[in-house]
């Protein structure tokens, strides 16, 4: 459970939403127990009056409070229950919204070398299944089973003002009895098998993606019928162990619900005591068997949520696993800087995990506001060494420390955004002006002026609606606007031509100068202006 912490944290920084949403939920549950209790105490005060009449004995009965009542609670109970779903819907989106910005910071954290660890498949299943288990932890499991208690303890308050202290006290033993195996009972006997179906299920999801995505090589080799027999076994484990889990939960839902039955007979055995000794109504006696059966309303989603928990345990452990950041192993920051130096890199080995160093004793210092280019063939590690440069990959060996930067990787990532937002992330308080500035300075205000939405114009799925020029330059934009007095460019102009290359590299001569520029290219033509270039080896 301790997995669970860092998550519930962040559901419990919207404590207002919270507070509201169960409000409302409680709402619902007590206008449909007071629906089920007024009904059936007028129903009994009803029948009795009736029987008093047909034997001849003078009754009456106030027909317009009771139906009034009934009234009030059928319509609260449909309006309550219209308003909880919309608000808390929205919480639980708000909820998500929470968890996935979380999620992504803590990605941002991660080296990429422990992000490399997992598949494609694998990273799908935590963002989709794994969050997806904690996204409904609120409504499914935190509000139902405050609420249970609450309600409960309420039921319990009502037998002791309606009857007496000994009968709340049996019926509260009994309710607590109930709840217990609802909640606790369910989870202890569920929680290993949900958190093993849980990483079957995520094996399965893995397998199954991979299978789509190697179908042509299985189907050249032969070996689609096995592997989709395969496929087929490891589901029907899944859902064999799911049957399992479910049919615990079932007879944990079965017993909450026969104990709050007897609860409600041990007060209606209690109540007749009362009843001839004159303490009760004969109303009344009805009115509190009926409030506790509506209990099993309540109760009967405990049994599910504290079956699931196991899994949603086991989903959270998987994130905090895979997503936890990593302590850097040197210093990058600029404490150990030389005076007026932006990078400082000594003794510097290059490697990943698995395969021979890139680079051993590497050596670079560039003064601020130098301008330096690096190149080397494709494979030499040019964006292996600015991976380094920037933190993303941590180095093996040695020391390096740099001022903050910003760096344009080899390849060009644009969201499914408009062209603003992709702009922004650059630099999130730039204006409307510094925007078509940055535009103009790498020849794309041209190309969007005309556009109906011009700045927020929809670029489409990784930018699909651009040429791969185009992508390039507004992903050189973006990283144009930010601050950072540190600037990596690798591959700065791929997919433009040489004379376009050419007027976007001298204007960037001015809106660079005074920062500190490292360029990575395969040719000095694909580099911007340059003080120095440093050769790698082929």
């Amino acid at each position: 459970m301790r997995d669970l912490k860092p998550w519930l944290a962040l559901i419990f920084k919207r404590p207002g939403r919270l507070v509201m949403g169960g409000a409302l939920i409680m709402a619902t549950l007590l206008s449909g127990i007071g629906l089920l209790a007024v009904s059936g105490w007028f129903i009994t005060e009803t029948a009795l009056v009736g029987m008093l009449l047909a034997a001849g004995v003078a009754a009456t009965i106030n027909l317009y409070v009771p139906g009034g009542a009934i009234r009030f609670f059928a319509v609260s109970r449909t309006v309550f229950r219209y308003l909880e779903r919309v608000y808390n819907h929205d919480t639980v989106l708000r909820l998500l919204t929470d968890i996935r910005v979380a999620l992504f910071q803590s990605l941002a954290s991660a080296s990429r070398r422990h992000r490399r660890q997992l598949t494609g498949a694998e990273w799908l299943s935590r963002l989709t299944s794994d969050v997806d288990a904690l996204d409904t932890l609120y409504l499914r499991l935190i509000a139902p089973t405050a609420l249970a208690a609450l309600v409960t303890a309420l039921v319990v308050a009502l037998t002791a003002a309606l009857f007496d202290i000994k009968t709340a006290t049996l019926v509260g033993l009994v309710l607590l009895v109930a709840f217990l195996i609802a909640t606790i009972g369910t989870y202890l006997r569920t929680r290993h098998l949900a958190a093993r179906q849980s990483d079957c299920q995520e094996s399965l999801r893995t397998a199954v993606i991979e299978y789509i995505e190697g179908f042509a090589e299985l189907t050249a080799a032969g070996r689609t019928g096995k592997h989709a027999a395969w496929l087929m076994r490891q589901a029907h484990q899944v859902t064999s162990e799911q049957a399992q889990a479910d049919t615990l939960a079932g007879w944990h839902l079965a017993g909450s619900h026969l104990l709050i039955n007897l609860s409600a007979v041990l007060t209606l055995w209690a109540g007749f005591a009362l009843f001839r000794a004159g303490v009760v109504s004969g109303p009344v006696l009805v009115l509190l068997p009926i409030a506790l059966l509506g209990l099993a309303e309540i109760y009967a989603m405990l049994p599910d949520a504290f079956g699931k928990l196991g899994a949603t345990a086991a989903s959270a452990s998987r994130l905090n696993r895979d997503c936890q950041a990593e302590e850097p192993a040197r210093d990058t920051g600029a404490q150990g800087l030389p005076a007026n130096a932006a990078l400082f890199a000594t003794n510097l080995a290059v490697k990943h995990p698995g395969h021979a160093p890139l680079f051993t004793h590497f050596e670079l210092e560039v003064n601020a506001g130098e301008r330096v280019g690096i190149l080397g063939y494709s494979g030499s590690g040019k964006s292996t060494l600015a991976d380094v440069f920037s933190g993303l990959l941590p180095a093996a060996h040695g020391n390096l420390a740099t001022r903050d930067l910003v760096y344009l990787t080899q390849k060009t990532v644009l969201f499914e955004d408009t062209l603003r937002a992709n702009l922004l992330l650059g630099a999130p308080n730039a204006s409307e002006t510094e925007l078509w500035r940055i535009l103009e300075v790498v020849e794309l205000a041209d190309r969007f002026a005309p556009e109906p939405d011009q700045l927020d114009t929809w670029l489409g799925s990784s930018g699909s609606r651009l040429s791969g020029g185009e992508a390039r330059r507004v992903a050189l934009a973006r990283v144009l606007l930010n601050p950072a007095p540190v600037v990596i460019l690798d591959e700065p102009f791929t997919g433009l031509d040489a004379g376009t290359r050419a007027r976007i590299a001298k204007r960037m001569d001015l809106l660079l100068e005074g920062k500190t520029v490292i360029s990575l290219a395969h040719g000095p033509d694909a580099l911007p202006g340059t003080d120095r270039v440093i050769h790698l080896p082929g």
